[in-house]
């Protein structure tokens, strides 16, 4: 089986979907890597490295395409200016496996099915002990909570850690996580290791004990949510009244914040907005709050994707694509996750798909001409 790695095509975008590291445990499969001419470079994985691991270098994107029997990709196929929409290159039973967005994007899944490609959504991974290792979702947050506090440290006009110096003393920076999810999680730790004084808040009690590993404070808050969590361990969305309590109780402690960080997002839905204008307009001056559910709407009322928008003298960043920041390590965990589900579906190096199989049929977005996903096909159907 020849899987095909193409050079990612959307805008910013610098992982890669398999790295080098991945050749050698995948051709002991029996699968072999064609991987196009810089496809890792943005990520500083040099062609070579990909050769002297045993991959084939292919310089013509559509030889690729034409010769792989399955296509590894980081972002879904998109239309590329000045040539024909990536899905189009795709033939009748090929694989496609990638982050493919079908709860936000249905209309690609739509056009993969009429192309009768089998496709692949590592996004709708089961949350499953079996199902870790190929969990891009929890990888991906990992970086991008770093990077969430990365980002607020370089914005705030203070430092995070509490100095006592012949000067005098520095207070420490007090940060605020909304989500304690993987990346909030992620958030937390990082903002504990440079210096901040945090605490957290979550709409799931189940994960208190883990907020205070890290060593935060976890906050709660007089509501009740006793559905807060879905079967897949996700926090679930809840009604707008319980939102507006949510916000109303959530200023006072978004006001006393030097930083937030807001992680809440419900896939396929806008995110939930937890921070509104009056309780921004309440933060000191200088504040920065880095909302990561910007792509979805914002957990911030003033919010912009991909923009900084500074209002009330507050700093409010609504950053995109937060791992392509850290491309390497990025496309690593990204890589290994891939590869763990590849040899999930070809352990003999051809692929078997074993629909009963909840590793295969949860992922399984289109197949013989059909969208395999239920929630994908009723967004179709309402759209």
């Amino acid at each position: 089986m020849i899987v095909g790695v193409p050079k990612e095509t959307a805008a910013g975008e610098r992982r890669v979907a398999l790295v080098p590291d991945a050749v050698k445990p995948l051709k002991a499969k029996g699968i072999e890597l064609l991987v196009q001419a810089g496809a890792g470079e943005a990520a500083g994985f040099a062609n070579e490295a990909y050769v002297q691991a045993g991959a084939t270098l292919e310089a013509d994107v559509s030889a690729l395409f034409a010769r792989a029997d399955v296509i590894a990709k980081v972002q879904g196929p998109r239309a590329v200016a000045g040539a024909a929409h990536e899905a189009d290159a795709l033939r009748a039973g090929q694989t496609l496996i990638g982050a493919l967005r079908p709860l936000d994007q249905p209309e690609l899944a739509a056009r993969l099915a009429q192309r009768r490609v089998t496709a692949f959504a590592l996004e709708l991974m089961p949350r499953t002990t079996r199902a870790q290792a190929m969990d891009i979702l929890s990888s991906m947050a990992t970086i991008a909570g770093y990077h969430a506090v990365l980002l607020a440290a370089s914005s705030l006009p203070k430092i995070f850690p509490l100095l006592v110096t012949a000067a005098g003393t520095v207070s420490p920076a007090r940060v605020l996580v909304i989500g304690a999810g993987v990346a909030g999680l992620q958030a937390i730790a990082t903002a504990r290791r440079l210096g901040g004084v945090v605490e957290a808040y979550d709409t799931r009690p189940v994960v208190k004990e883990q907020v205070q590993s890290l060593g935060a404070k976890f906050v709660e808050l007089a509501l009740e949510s006793s559905d807060a969590q879905d079967a897949g361990g996700y926090a679930r969305a809840q009604s707008e009244e319980f939102y507006a309590r949510q916000r109303e109780l959530l200023g006072e402690r978004v006001r006393a914040s030097d930083v937030v960080i807001t992680t809440a997002q419900v896939p396929g839905a806008r995110a939930p907005l937890l921070v509104d204008e009056a309780a921004v307009r309440g933060m000191r001056l200088g504040s920065v709050i880095v909302d990561l559910a910007a792509e979805g709407g914002g957990n911030c009322a003033l919010t912009r994707a991909g923009e900084v928008v500074i209002a009330h003298g507050v700093t409010i960043l609504g950053p995109l694509n937060l791992p392509s920041a850290h491309a390497l390590h990025a496309s690593q965990l990204y890589s290994r996750n891939l590869q763990n589900f590849l040899v999930h579906l070809a352990p003999e190096g051809k692929l078997v798909l074993d629909l009963s199989d909840e590793l295969t049929r949860g992922p399984l977005l289109t197949h013989e001409g059909e969208v395999m996903h239920e929630g994908v096909r009723a967004r179709l159907a309402k759209d």
